[in-house]
């Protein structure tokens, strides 16, 4: 009976040196495609007036204009419910009281918050606080990110 092909069996050392080959050859490869290439950023005109503008703005404006920076202080809530027209006639309430502070209404689901000020210590915050006891009985002091106060530049 004759043998079948696939009954022949390779010598290990055979299948070793291919192996050794097929290494070789991927390595070669490899190394070929280390060459570095070209990168070339496609980005619109717009782009780089923005980051222009951006700069402007975080290094404080020119022209007399002061740049927009936030930083973290205190703000008193003074409502905080699930009903929006209790949320803002509490606003209109305070603003009727305080016309020149800024007031936030902020929604998280359920409910609306009204927080008033934007001041830079804790100190502020409850003299502001201790002001308010009349009109409106229960509030905390929030520490968050506050917008900068409004300054006022005089000729004097």
């Amino acid at each position: 009976m004759k043998k079948a092909m696939f009954d022949y069996k390779a010598p290990v050392s055979l299948i070793k040196y291919c192996f050794f080959f097929v290494l070789i050859i991927a390595s070669f490869k490899v190394s070929a495609q280390s060459n570095r290439g070209k990168v070339q950023v496609v980005a619109p005109p717009l782009f780089d007036t923005l980051l222009a503008k951006r700069a402007i703005l975080n290094k404080g404006g020119g022209g007399g204009t002061s740049g927009y920076s936030s930083s973290y202080g205190y703000r008193v809530q003074i409502y905080s419910g699930s009903n929006r027209s209790s949320a803002f006639n509490a606003q209109a309430k305070f603003n009727k009281e305080f016309p020149e502070m800024r007031t936030y209404i902020v929604y998280r689901e359920p409910n609306f918050k009204v927080r008033a000020g934007d001041f830079r210590t804790r100190i502020e915050a409850e003299r502001m606080k201790e002001q308010l006891k009349p009109w409106f009985p229960v509030m905390f002091i929030i520490s968050e990110k506050i917008n900068p106060p409004k300054t006022v530049i005089s000729n004097d």
